[in-house]
C-alpha cells in the first residue's frame, strides 16, 4: 500500500513539475523540482482528490501547519499518515 502511495504522490509531483517520475528523488524539495506556490496548491488539490483525504494545508502560509512540504519524502510520509488515519 505505501509503495503505491509513494508512486502516486511522485506521479502527481512529476506532472506538476513537468518531469518524468524517475527524475524525482525523495530528498528533493519542491523548489528543486521547480514547483512554485501555485503548483504546490495544485499538487495539494490533486493529492486530496487522488487519496480522498483532506490535507491540513494553509495556502497563505505553507510553512505553517502539520503538513510537511520540506521534501518529496516528507510529503509522501505526510500523505501516508493521513491515509492511515482515515482508514482507522
Amino acid at each position: 500500500m505505501s509503495d503505491s502511495i509513494k508512486d502516486r504522490v511522485i506521479a502527481i509531483l512529476a506532472e506538476q513539475a513537468m518531469l518524468e517520475p524517475g527524475d524525482i528523488s525523495p530528498e528533493q524539495s519542491l523548489e528543486d523540482l521547480g514547483i512554485d506556490s501555485l503548483g504546490l496548491v495544485e499538487s495539494i488539490f490533486a493529492i486530496e482528490e487522488a487519496f480522498d483525504i483532506s490535507v491540513p494545508f494553509n495556502a497563505n502560509d505553507p510553512t505553517e501547519g502539520d503538513f510537511d512540504i520540506s521534501s518529496v519524502d516528507a510529503i509522501i510520509r505526510a500523505v501516508q499518515g493521513l491515509v492511515a488515519t482515515q482508514a482507522a
